[in-house]
């Protein structure tokens, strides 16, 4: 999957658990990155904001900032004690008529490898 988005800085929302890392291994063996995560943080512009969402306890969530750092992966904030359910993203449209909001939804523990993106200078 390709997400086509414009060159202006962006803020990136994502899941911590079955996204990023394999789903409650912070329960179990220990966290681990899954597959395309450190290839895509590389397409991530500096002047972008990187937001983590995830269902962990703030302790929990602390620890596994720390092991996303170590695996050298820039994180900005993150929001701990989410309910398990949906996360919804709303936001409005730029008079220009650019889309501000795209929602992907991923296979859990699947990673980010099949997920691409293309910045283009006409949106």
């Amino acid at each position: 999957m390709k997400l086509v988005l414009s060159t202006l800085p962006k803020t990136w929302l994502f899941d911590l658990d079955g996204l990023l890392v394999a789903h409650n291994g912070h329960l179990r063996e220990g966290d681990r990155l899954l597959p395309g995560v450190q290839e895509f943080w590389q397409q991530l512009g500096q002047k972008d904001r990187i937001v983590l969402l995830t269902a962990r306890t703030a302790a929990e969530a602390a620890a596994a900032r720390d092991f996303l750092v170590r695996a050298g992966l820039r994180v900005d904030q993150i929001l701990a004690d989410c309910p398990l359910g949906e996360r919804i993203l709303l936001n409005d449209a730029k008079p220009s008529g650019l889309c501000t909001a795209h929602a992907v939804c991923l296979p859990r523990d699947a990673g980010l490898a099949g997920l691409s993106v293309k910045l283009d200078p006409e949106l």
